[in-house]
């Protein structure tokens, strides 16, 4: 069983409890703009959303710029959706369907890659992969 997330509740409490005061010191008009505030909120999440989405999109699954500074900007505890704003791709599933954790890596053009693994939607652990066998470097 999964280990209940209060930070789950937080936003509809507060909008519950903005409700609540609006209604309280100005009736149905009070009720209606913390509403609309409410909506308002709500709307420039699904735009983020729906953005970030669409710029994932036009990249091939898995792919990063450059793995290395992905690596270097990754810190714990942020959302799957906030490491596919930094990727600008969606990763690549290395995980069963529906498995905990889950696992996604992408990689870079020189075959670095970074695993990421997420609990609960959030990264809880992330890897940097080097390719294990490199070409010799030839001499001149």
């Amino acid at each position: 069983m999964k280990p209940l997330k209060l930070r789950r509740f937080a936003a509809p409490l507060a909008l519950a409890a903005l409700l609540v005061l609006c209604w309280q010191a100005w009736g149905w008009a009070g009720l209606l703009a913390g509403a609309g505030g409410g909506l308002f909120w709500l709307l420039l999440h699904v735009t983020r959303l729906l953005r970030i989405m669409r710029r994932a999109a036009d990249r091939p699954v898995g792919t990063v710029a450059s793995a290395v500074m992905l690596n270097a900007r990754l810190r714990g505890g942020v959302h799957l959706l906030d490491v596919i704003a930094l990727t600008r791709s969606l990763g690549e599933r290395l995980s069963a369907e529906g498995a905990e954790p889950q696992v996604y890596g992408w990689r870079d053009a020189g075959g670095v890659q970074v695993r990421c693994e997420f609990e609960l939607g959030r990264l809880a652990r992330w890897d940097l992969l080097r390719p294990a066998t490199l070409p010799p470097a030839r001499e001149s």
